[in-house]
């Protein structure tokens, strides 16, 4: 049972958690903290949180889970003003697609706090965002994936854990910079594919008759390019080292598909699509997230 929940940054994660845990009756007060006064006041009306703070000190005082649910980019100016609030038995821990520079800031802003810091990352989510986008049920059978170092207070991961398995989700740990890598392949890069691929088609001269003519597999490949443009800057920015590796490699593998279809070799576009789909049909695991 947390008994204070402030939630920094109500959106579709944090509001969604806050949600989650209110439906189980796993929490008492839920205090929010974000950057519109709108937002915040129609996650208020929609019973996300039960009410809001203008500064993020007076949202984390008193609080013994502190969730941050911003940007990654925003960590550290967020980590700056909570951390001479932050209690003596508060548990703090974020939910950013980017470990390793989500650490360091919490590292630089907490100091002798950094113990009671637990990294997260739940693979879970849509394109949408804000308040009202918030779900009960977004974390059931989704992986959380939890980056503790030697530093961090076991039992504040498994205060992190706790409140994640009381949500529906599955808890998995590793280190950070295996975590970076691993998303940057299966998160990262197709969201960056998909906002450039968008970006080349709308610039086309006909794109209005390319969206019109659009079918399900457009759609299905494209839908993601609609997330938050900001979070994924932060995200793009923050991992950019193991997702620049990635862009060269998938570049390459774009080179060879083109000299394949230049010297028309069908049977080389036949071994290529059927490894792939046989790839792709043998995916598992809990969820299909972001």
């Amino acid at each position: 049972m947390i008994d204070k929940l402030a939630i920094i940054g109500v959106g579709l994660m944090g509001g969604s958690l806050a949600r989650a845990l209110r439906e189980r009756n796993e929490v008492g007060e839920i205090v929010g903290y974000g950057r519109t006064i709108a937002n915040l006041d129609e996650a208020i009306e929609l019973n996300v949180i039960d009410h809001a703070e203008t500064s993020i000190a007076a949202a984390v005082d008193g609080a013994d889970m502190i969730v941050l649910a911003v940007p990654v980019g925003a960590m550290r100016e967020v980590l700056d003003a909570a951390a001479p609030a932050i209690g003596s038995h508060a548990v703090v821990t974020d939910v950013g697609s980017v470990k390793q520079t989500v650490i360091d800031a919490a590292r630089a802003a907490l100091g002798p706090r950094f113990a009671s810091f637990v990294p997260g990352h739940p693979i879970a989510g849509t394109e949408q965002s804000g308040a009202r986008a918030a779900r009960g049920n977004l974390y059931e059978d989704r992986r959380v994936i939890l980056t503790p170092g030697p530093e961090t207070d076991p039992t504040a991961t498994g205060r992190v854990t706790a409140m994640w398995r009381a949500v529906g989700a599955e808890v998995v740990s590793m280190p950070a910079a295996d975590h970076d890598r691993v998303l940057a392949a299966s998160s990262h890069l197709p969201h960056a594919l998909a906002y450039a691929l968008v970006d080349m088609l709308v610039r086309l001269d006909d794109h209005r008759s390319i969206f019109e003519c659009a079918g399900g597999g457009f759609r299905d490949f494209t839908r993601i390019a609609a997330s938050d443009p900001v979070m994924w800057r932060d995200i793009c920015l923050a991992n950019r080292e193991p997702l620049l590796a990635l862009l060269e490699q998938y570049q390459e593998n774009l080179r060879l598909l083109g000299e394949a279809l230049e010297r028309a070799d069908g049977e080389w576009l036949r071994e290529t699509f059927a490894r792939a789909k046989r790839a792709r049909e043998g995916l598992h695991g809990p969820g299909d997230g972001e």
